[in-house]
Formats: C-alpha cells, sequence, structure tokens
C-alpha cells in the first residue's frame, strides 16, 4: 500500500527542511571557518553528516504540532492547505533565524546558542535595534531561505486533494500507517535506537571536538536547554578523602613581615584578548601601545601564560573575585546555585578593614553583576545610574554604557575621594559589539582587519590617561594594580583560533611604590589565581580558608600553575608542559603545550602515569567544583 497523501506531503516537506538546514550548517562553517581551520575536508564532510541526526531530531521537535495536525486533521481544501504552508514557514523562520544569529554570536561566546534568555535577555531587548542594524546583513540569507521554504514548500494536487476518507478496510490500512509514522517520529524525536534521548554532548564524540559545533544545530541547543537535565553530582573518586591529593590545591605561602595595606584596583578589560597586544606577540598588532610599556615598566609583571577560565563576560567576575572557573554550561550567576556559600574579595578585603566597591559602566543589572558583587563582597556598586546624568549623559555610547574614557577619569576621581585602604574592580565596555568609538576619536587608532581592532585601540588610550591622572594622586604609590580580560573576541591570526588561543588573555599585576614578589611570568595562569595572588601580596595567608582550591597565588614558586576551563563537551587542565581533555565519557587525552596553540591530534603514545596524574588532578578539580556546587560545601 502506498503512503497516504497528507505522509507524502510530509515527507516532501521534511526532505525539504533538511536540505535548508544543510544549507545554514554550511553557512556556519563559512563564517566560523577560522575555528575550523586545519581540519580536513573528510572530517568536515563527516561532520556535516553526522550533522544530519541532530537535524532529524530539532525538526522534529520544531514542527512537532503541525505533524500530529497534519495527520490527525488533514485538510482537505486549497485555502486550507495555504494557511497550513503559511504555518509551516514561520515556525521554520524561527529556526532558521537562531541558526543564523550563530554565525556570528558563536564567534563571541565559542558555543551554539542555548540559554541566552536567561542570561542576557534584557540586555538582548534593549539592544536588539542596534543589534540588527549592525548585522542587517544577516536578515538577507534569513529572507531568502524563507522564501525559497515557502516557494518550494510541496503543496498537494489536485488529485490528491480530492482522495476521499478511508472506507471500511481501510481504516486498518491508515490506523497501521498512522502507528508506524508515530513511531518513527518518536524515534526520530530521541535521535535514535540508544537508550537515552539525544544529547549535546554526543556531537563532541568525533575528533577533533571541535568539530561537534559544526554537527549541531542552534535549533537543538536551544529547544534542549528548555528542559536541560540538573546538574547531576560527579563520583570520580569514592570519597573526598581519595579526592583530596589528587586537587593538587597550593595553599597561600607564609611570608615574612607584617600584611602590606596597599590599595588594590583590578581592572577587568572588556575583550582584551593576548592577540591584541604588541607585548605578547613580538611587537605585533599595534593596538596596545601603553599596555604594552605598562607590562614591561618597573614594577610589573606580566603572566604570559594565561587563561580565562570561560568565554563569557558573565562568567569571569566569578573567576576573578572568587576564583570560582566556569566549569558548567550555565553560568554561576544565572544558575540555580547563586544562593549557594561564596566567598570573594571583597568580603575577605573588607574584613581586613578595606573600603570595596564594584564598578561597571552598563545598565544596572545587566549580567548580574551587581548581584554578584553583593556575594563577592562588594560595600557599594556603581553602575550606570550611579553616573552623573546616567544614560542621559554626552558621555554615554548609545548602546551599553559610558565609554571607556570618560568613566575612567571617573573611576579615579570616586578612587581619590574613597577612604584608604580600598579596593575597586573596574569593568570596561567600549571594546564591545558594535566596537563603538567616541566621535572626537574617529580614525584616530589603527583599522586593524577586525571591527574590534580599533576599539581596542581606545580601551588602551583610556588606560593610559586614567594612569597618568591616578599617577598624580596620594593614593597611587600604595596601589596594587591588576588588569586582565574577561575573555577574548575577534580572531585573525591562525595560532589563536584553537581551544587554547580562545582562552589567553593578559594578567598584569603592578605595583609602582615597590617591587612585587619574585615570580615566574611563564608560569601558567588563570583568571581564578587573582584572589590568591592579591592576598599573597598583602600577606594575608591567614585568610586561606576563604579562597577556592582551583588557583593559587601566581607568586608562589612552589606551585607550578596550571589553568582549567570548559569548552564544548569537555575539561581542559593547562599544565606547562601538556594540555590535559577529559571528555564526556571520562577518557583523557593529553596534547603538548605550546604557547598558546593546541594540536588538533593529541599524543598517540602519552606516558600512562602522566594520562593518570593528570587526567586524576582534572576529575578531582571537576568533582569538587560540581559536588561542591550541588551539596553547597565548597568551603567545607
Amino acid at each position: 500500500m502506498l503512503p497516504s497523501p497528507a505522509v507524502r506531503l510530509l515527507l516532501r516537506r521534511f526532505a525539504l527542511l533538511m536540505g535548508v538546514y544543510t544549507l545554514l550548517r554550511l553557512g556556519f562553517y563559512a563564517f566560523n571557518f577560522a575555528t575550523f581551520r586545519g581540519v580536513d575536508a573528510g572530517s568536515v564532510l563527516l561532520a556535516f553528516v553526522h550533522g544530519l541526526r541532530f537535524d532529524v531530531a530539532a525538526l522534529l521537535w520544531l514542527n512537532l504540532p503541525l505533524v500530529l495536525f497534519s495527520l490527525l486533521l488533514p485538510v482537505r481544501s486549497r485555502a486550507g492547505q495555504e494557511g497550513l504552508r503559511a504555518l509551516f514557514v514561520l515556525v521554520n523562520l524561527l529556526g532558521f533565524l537562531l541558526n543564523i544569529i550563530d554565525w556570528q554570536y558563536f564567534k563571541f561566546i565559542g558555543r551554539r546558542l542555548s540559554n541566552e534568555w536567561h542570561t542576557i535577555s534584557d540586555d538582548l531587548a534593549r539592544q536588539a535595534g542596534q543589534i540588527g542594524l549592525h548585522y542587517w546583513y544577516l536578515a538577507i540569507p534569513l529572507l531568502g531561505l524563507g522564501y525559497l521554504l515557502w516557494r518550494l514548500c510541496p503543496m498537494p494536487t489536485r488529485a490528491e486533494l480530492a482522495v476521499q476518507p478511508p472506507r471500511g478496510l481501510q481504516w486498518l490500512g491508515r490506523g497501521l500507517e498512522f502507528a508506524l509514522v508515530v513511531g518513527l517520529v518518536v524515534l526520530g524525536l530521541r535521535g535514535g535506537w540508544q537508550l537515552k534521548p539525544l544529547r549535546t554532548g554526543i556531537a563532541f564524540e568525533q575528533q577533533p571536538a571541535v568539530l561537534g559545533h559544526l554537527t549541531l544545530n542552534s535549533t537543538f541547543t536551544v529547544l534542549k536547554s528548555f528542559d536541560e537535565v540538573p546538574i547531576e553530582r560527579v563520583n570520580y573518586f569514592a570519597s573526598e578523602a581519595a579526592l583530596r591529593p589528587a586537587l593538587a590545591a597550593a595553599p597561600l605561602p607564609k611570608r615574612d613581615g607584617a600584611p602590606v595595606a596597599n590599595n588594590v584596583v583590578i581592572l577587568l578589560l572588556e575583550s582584551f584578548g593576548s592577540e591584541y597586544t604588541g607585548v605578547e606577540n613580538g611587537g605585533r598588532g599595534g593596538f596596545t601601545p601603553f599596555f604594552d610599556s605598562l607590562a614591561t615598566a618597573p614594577g610589573a609583571l606580566l603572566m604570559r601564560d594565561n587563561y580565562a577560565n570561560g568565554r563569557r563576560s558573565i562568567e569571569a567576575l566569578p573567576a576573578v573575585l572568587s576564583g570560582l572557573p566556569s566549569l558548567m554550561d550555565e553560568p554561576f550567576i544565572t544558575s540555580s546555585f547563586q544562593t549557594a556559600e561564596m566567598h570573594g574579595l571583597g568580603e575577605i578585603l573588607g574584613r581586613n578593614g578595606y573600603a570595596t566597591a564594584m564598578y561597571h559602566a552598563g545598565t544596572n543589572g545587566t549580567m548580574g553583576f551587581d548581584m554578584f558583587s553583593g556575594i563577592a563582597g562588594m560595600q557599594r556598586y556603581y553602575g550606570l545610574n550611579e553616573y552623573p546624568s546616567g544614560a542621559k549623559s554626552p558621555d554615554y555610547d548609545g548602546h551599553w554604557g559610558i565609554f571607556d574614557e570618560p568613566y575612567l577619569q571617573y573611576f579615579n576621581r570616586q578612587l581619590s575621594a574613597t577612604k584608604q585602604p580600598f579596593f575597586a574592580t573596574l569593568f570596561t565596555l567600549s571594546a564591545h559589539d558594535p566596537f563603538t568609538i567616541p566621535a572626537q576619536h574617529k580614525g584616530r587608532f589603527p583599522a586593524g582587519t577586525q571591527p574590534i581592532h580599533p576599539t581596542i585601540a581606545y580601551t588602551d588610550l583610556a588606560l593610559r590617561r586614567f594612569f597618568r591622572a591616578a599617577s598624580r594622586e596620594p593614593w597611587f604609590a600604595r596601589t596594587l594594580f591588576v588588569l586582565t580580560a574577561d575573555h577574548t573576541s575577534q580572531s585573525d591570526q591562525p595560532s589563536y583560533q584553537n581551544v587554547l588561543g580562545q582562552h589567553k588573555t593578559p594578567l598584569l599585576f603592578y605595583r609602582p611604590g615597590q617591587p612585587l614578589p619574585p615570580a615566574n611570568p611563564h608560569r601558567i595562569s588563570q583568571q581564578a589565581d587573582v584572589p590568591a595572588s592579591v592576598l599573597d601580596v598583602l600577606g594575608l595567608p591567614q585568610e586561606q580558608k576563604l579562597l577556592l582550591p582551583f588557583g593559587s597565588s601566581v607568586f608562589d614558586a612552589s606551585s607550578p600553575g596550571r589553568a582549567l576551563f570548559r569548552d564544548g563537551e569537555s575539561y581542559y587542565l593547562v599544565h606547562s608542559d601538556f594540555v590535559t581533555e577529559l571528555t564526556n565519557k571520562n577518557e583523557v587525552r593529553l596534547y603538548p603545550y605550546q604557547d598558546h596553540f593546541i594540536p588538533t591530534e593529541p599524543v598517540a603514545k602519552p606516558d600512562p602515569a602522566l594520562v593518570k596524574k593528570y587526567g586524576d588532578e582534572l576529575r578531582a578539580c571537576v568533582q569538587f567544583y560540581v559536588n561542591g556546587l550541588v551539596d553547597n560545601r565548597l568551603y567545607k
């Protein structure tokens, strides 16, 4: 028996959608080609083939109401079918939109879309207009594919519309057909016969794992994030007693002498990746002349092998202020664990007589910065509302907040009016899409090859003028400055276009009034090392109990240093000799460490003892992190 007209129509429409999703994947590959540079064509083609499975699941979930409606209530009029086609196009246009957004958005967060409406929904709503204008060209493929879907959408012939409802024994055949179709739909929704439904992590089982991003589609990752399974406990080790030795936590070193009541200023620079600095790239670039000079000034220490613990701004603050890396899909700030016990530099230094404050030039409440600064113990929060005239100020950039140059001058005035000792953290914002520069500076900076390059140069100018003004203040010589970035951004250097390079950020300590403790500038470091490093310089080892074990002081000669982060469905641990990857199947791979570059292929025959040592260290970190959050026992 031939399939009924309704089933034939569904199959033809579904085949059309599968073809469109292949085009969307091709567009994603083209726009993010740098991510897959060096992967051979055969592996890329195989990723496209693997992607068909995710496309089937995503399209069935998205179109499930239409599938059921078409099967249960077949429309037998031309007008009704036209209405069904319009609904079909509108529903799937949403899926097209999600995937086309990721052609560009993936470059900023390093993963497919998922739960962004939970983390930055208010910001997206406020910036929808300017984002649309900036990326207007993405509307062309969206509208083009929508038109293509409308024009090519299969419609029933007159003969198919005229088919009469089944009678007698025909009902039995149609019933069996319906049961078969429902069974296939359920199989497609699950993504196959496997025990558990298809998950995003399956995409990263191929090699190299970065192809998982190509295999996935954004419709699938977004729909999956609606019913994300709560984070589950990890049991690599049978007990905490067995875990502790592998954790390789490094306590604060005990120093001679009394504590030093230096002021502390942390400058968290938006998108200020190592790729843009000259001092870390043999003088190439030319976008950060002041930062380069500061990094080589007396009293300065630039950590040349430093890495961010995440790829998003919202992940940076917990790492820098509390030493908490980002080792789960959802940022800590918006997760259900935000009420867990958490301590930060604000609390620790506040207990030691410091006035503490967090400054951010953006809208109050953006990305939960105000909330987390309170969790980290900051006594005051200064956002756009506290800036003179706020969004009505001539210093407002028209999009996110106050331009870096005037805001850093405002920050300097605020510090000068604050009782010493103080601890202040400032998060800049100008080097953020749409990369706006004040009108008086247009054309002043090197154009570079990426839209971000002139704004990095502008932030560097803002830093120069801030330090010039601050150096005249009496508090300046008694201050420890820490400069780092929240994450990386746009790239034009192939050596940075890999998992490791996409986390490579500068970390600079500068104390103009006195020398810093000796340190190895090539020690592996990370954002999560900042709290321990600050306490070490200040001579406050007794506060060790409020530090998490993931980071350590960069001035501790007995600690080799490390960096932790999660990318795709794998965890990574960076040491000076090897980068360790722990997959979602508990497989350990070693890659030779080559100065922010990680090869696509792991070491073929690694030393088994090293695999066990580094693998257990990474497992211990993951288990301590996950179970500590689940049980609210990070500090127990």
